[in-house]
């Protein structure tokens, strides 16, 4: 499975943002700027973090996005699912059934196997995403990380 460029993007934002003191925020443009990223769609991105109620946003000339849940909280799975959904990435069309090789009906009364291994392998995947906190990230950080975050962002605009 191959998830799209912004999924990066979200899941280094939202844990730089969980370096951050508590009640801090960083823009768009900040967080753009610290990865060298375009800011417009960034935004986009951020924005469906809010709306999924992992990130806090406020306007004005200190506004940005801070974490709306402590770190503990927020799973890599619940910001994937903000920004690429969950809908499973293997759909079976029942190509068996079909062509030259189609097998009789009454031999594919059971769900295709392939599909069966392909939901096993995606709950797997999103079993592993569901256990893994910003928490447990920020625990595997250098300890200067987040010190050296918040310096390099104070110093952007």
């Amino acid at each position: 499975m191959k998830l799209p460029v912004s999924t990066e993007w979200v899941l280094h934002c939202a844990t730089t943002l969980a370096q951050l003191d508590a009640g801090a925020s960083a823009s768009a443009a900040q967080l753009a700027q610290y990865y060298d990223l375009p800011a417009a769609y960034l935004t986009k991105q951020l924005k469906a973090l809010v709306r999924a109620g992992l990130l806090a946003a406020t306007t004005g000339p200190r506004g940005g996005f801070r974490l709306a849940q402590p770190p503990s909280e927020i799973t890599l799975l619940r910001i994937v699912e903000a920004v690429d959904g969950t809908s499973p990435p293997y759909e079976c069309r029942e190509i068996r059934q079909r062509g030259r090789g189609a097998l009789p009906a009454e031999d594919c009364r059971r769900t295709c196997v392939l599909a069966e291994k392909m939901a096993d392998a995606h709950e797997a995947w999103r079993g592993s995403l569901a256990g893994v906190t910003l928490a447990d990230i920020l625990a595997a950080l250098p300890p200067s990380a987040p010190a050296r975050t918040r310096l390099l962002l104070a110093g952007t605009a």
